[in-house]
């Protein structure tokens, strides 16, 4: 027998059944990860791959490096019940057609449509660093809160916002992205703007301001992130400077969210998080110097809980707890 999901497109019976998985999809400027999610939010399988990039690295290379990825779990394509994605923004929601600004070879491209003629199956499609609050909110670090920011620092800065424990889109799905708040009058960012977030605290951008002021100034191939954690915790003067920089201006920036939205509790996922003391301890200074309204004083900025499974889980809680974190009709 055959069933017709909400999209139009047949689906088998795998998709009705209350135990199949969601296929979930987590991209990055960094990594594209795939994985097979239970309705209890457990992932089953993953597959992970770096992100396609360079001159060849074209919408249609990315997306069949894309699928080439979801054919390595142990999972045959039908036995999905739908598809959850989180990908870097902006995109255009909920139409699902991204540009993110770390996958310079994606612009305007249909993605939630291509998805959804490939798998004959829903798709949902939102912002990554949305999908990582979701899933803070759902069972991670935020579970029980109402109120809370969760934010990823990694090759760029974003952020999803939970209020009345739902998702909060925005006009344009975009709401909660704090990596482009204003933190600064001078630095220039990637989206054409001055003095953002993501300028400042995003691991390339804080391992480029430290190669400039003389950080392994003859190994020009080894100045990652990693690398600046490395060297920081390792006494480097100029690495630690750039981990004050960058938390001092996530502080700033978290203090300024909490007084627009009232919020409990701040998580903060991404690979720049494991440097641990040496970007919150500024963090926390900065919030404590510009939070100082009564109802923001007692904010809790943690660490995320669910690590590098976070964006698989907030992606499949768009299938599976759609009542808190999905909110979009069909595109027109």
């Amino acid at each position: 027998m055959t069933v017709t999901d909400t999209s139009g497109h047949p689906a088998s019976d795998a998709r009705e059944g209350s135990d199949a998985p969601v296929l979930a999809i987590d991209i990055g400027g960094t990594k594209m990860a795939v994985g097979a999610v239970d309705p209890r939010g457990e992932v089953l399988a993953a597959y992970r791959v770096p992100t396609p990039s360079g001159p060849d690295a074209d919408g249609e290379a990315l997306y069949a490096a894309l699928l080439d990825a979801v054919d390595h779990l142990p999972y045959a394509r039908d036995a999905f019940r739908a598809v959850g994605v989180g990908c870097g923004g902006p995109m255009r929601w909920p139409a699902g057609e991204v540009s993110p600004l770390n996958i310079p070879g994606w612009r305007g491209f249909p993605l939630r449509w291509r998805l959804e003629a490939d798998f004959r199956r829903e798709v949902r499609l939102h912002n990554d660093a949305i999908c990582l609050a979701a899933a803070e909110h759902w069972q991670g670090a935020g579970r029980g809160t109402g109120n809370m920011l969760g934010m990823v620092v990694s090759t760029g800065v974003g952020g999803g916002l939970i209020l009345g424990d739902r998702l909060i889109d925005g006009a344009k799905g975009n709401a909660g992205h704090i990596g482009h708040v204003v933190v600064d009058q001078e630095t220039p960012c990637a989206c054409g703007g001055t003095g953002c977030l993501e300028a400042v605290a995003s691991g390339p951008r804080m391992a480029a301001w430290a190669a400039a002021q003389g950080w392994r100034a003859e190994q020009e191939g080894s100045r990652t992130g990693k690398d600046l954690t490395e060297d920081a915790r390792a006494g480097d003067g100029i690495a630690q400077a750039a981990f004050t920089r960058a938390g001092t201006a996530l502080g700033v920036a978290i203090a300024g969210a909490a007084a627009l939205c009232d919020l409990e509790l701040v998580t903060i996922g991404g690979g720049i998080v494991q440097a641990g003391e040496l970007l919150f301890e500024p963090l926390r200074t900065a919030l404590h110097r510009h939070a100082r309204l009564d109802f923001t004083r007692n904010l809790k900025v943690v660490p995320a809980d669910l690590g590098q499974d976070a964006g698989l889980v907030g992606a499949a809680a768009l299938i599976l707890r759609g009542d808190a974190y999905w909110s979009a009709d069909r595109a027109e």
